[in-house]
């Protein structure tokens, strides 16, 4: 069944529609995308046969998948489950995936979406027989995390198969408060940024859905987003009231998301960004640090975080089996706290503090800043004030095309 050409499309559930988020503040209600969609009888689905892709975060309030919920359900004809990075069930490490195999739970053929674009992914969507993909993964706030780009590359790829799209929101667990930190340039376009936003993007995703089917994608997939009741955008995540599932094995908290942007940049670089830790990218180390890089991050005064001299023996990835020195961040005002100028001042006085600071080789350090600019400021000498000031015309260009994009206040 091949929908009929739309531009860009927006739609609410009628549930939704009946409990705007304004109201739903008031009466101390959240609703997560999924739970307007359940309470409107699945009505944007109807007469469809739908596929979906998504992986453990996609949770009720009670902690049952959201497959398992659709699937037991005779209102919903589920067909099909698409895996990311990861996978459905979440049983691959960072850079992994489940492939192809039907769910020992339900019966339903899953399929692999990660590392497949454009017309290998409309070929999945056409095989698997579906009308309508659905998509409901927990984001974490973050350019270089990879779940926002399988979106993009779904939503491209469903247009090449005449398939429609539909988008059930979640919070932003790190708020979306602002869009924060350099925006990527085009020529550094990867699987973990495809297109420019900023490296904090402050959006849900069916916000940032909006914005790829308006300024990014050749031809707009028909897409319908259902979005959440009463979520507002100074939101934390545990003001949702919702368990918190690992989106990867990697991001054990909501914690590791509040610093994810930041903190992740130190992928780019010879240090240990915490893998391996019960605390990653929240622990930051190398062998031969010792206490002067926690003093020299303390003196600059950040708002809302404090840094502590630490030593931790990475189980897996940079230093395995080594104790190592270095900092753990603590943050002490979540309002106040910058994660990406955070990260930016911590690669500063790490550079300036141990002699033995390199970037990694292949200067993956650009990918995830989504430019040069970022590493050669800081080998030029820049200091933290100086790196970010480099980036606030990008920035702002960015703010002003995503407000048009927002749903929540």
């Amino acid at each position: 069944m091949r929908p009929s050409r739309r531009t860009l499309l927006t739609a609410t559930t009628a549930a939704a529609a009946s409990l705007t988020p304004t109201a739903a503040e008031a009466r101390g209600h959240r609703r997560t995308g999924f739970e307007n969609l359940a309470a409107s009888g699945y009505e944007p689905l109807r007469g469809q046969r739908i596929g979906i892709v998504t992986n453990p975060t996609g949770i009720t309030r009670d902690a049952r998948h959201i497959v398992d919920v659709m699937h037991a359900d005779t209102r919903v004809d589920l067909r099909a489950v698409f895996g990311p990075e990861h996978g459905f069930r979440g049983t691959a490490q960072a850079g992994g995936s489940e492939g192809r195999y039907d769910d020992p739970a339900t019966g339903l053929p899953v399929y692999d979406t990660y590392l497949k674009s454009g017309r290998p992914l409309a070929d999945v969507f056409t095989a698997s027989g579906v009308d309508t993909v659905v998509f409901d993964i927990q984001d974490v706030g973050a350019r270089f995390y990879t779940y926002i780009w399988t979106l993009y590359d779904c939503m491209e790829a469903a247009q090449l198969a005449g398939k429609r799209f539909v988008v059930l929101d979640r919070p932003n667990p790190a708020t979306g408060r602002a869009a924060l930190g350099p925006v990527l340039h085009k020529e550094f376009a990867t699987f973990v940024g495809r297109q420019p936003i900023a490296q904090a993007h402050g959006m849900t995703v069916a916000e940032l859905a909006r914005l790829f089917n308006g300024e990014f994608l050749t031809e707009p997939v028909p897409l319908e987003t259902v979005p959440m009741s009463g979520w507002k955008r100074s939101d934390f995540y545990d003001a949702s009231g919702l368990p918190w599932v690992p989106p990867s094995p990697n991001m054990p908290t909501p914690d590791t998301a509040l610093v994810y942007s930041g903190t992740c940049l130190f992928e780019g670089t010879n240090l240990s960004e915490g893998r391996g830790t019960t605390r990653p990218f929240e622990l930051l180390g190398a062998e031969g640090v010792d206490r002067r890089w926690a003093a020299a991050a303390n003196e600059l005064a950040l708002p809302g975080v404090r840094f502590r001299e630490a030593y931790f023996a990475p189980t897996f990835s940079k230093f395995q089996g080594k104790t190592v020195g270095g900092v753990q961040v603590h943050v002490h005002d979540r309002a106040a706290f910058d994660p990406v100028r955070t990260g930016i001042a911590l690669l500063v006085t790490a550079k300036r503090v141990w002699s033995g600071f390199a970037w990694r080789p292949d200067h993956w350090i650009d990918k995830l800043t989504g430019s040069t600019r970022v590493r050669t400021m800081i080998d030029a000498g820049a200091d933290t004030d100086e790196v970010v000031a480099g980036w606030q015309e990008d920035l702002a260009a960015f703010r002003r095309m995503r407000r048009k994009y927002l749903r929540y206040r």
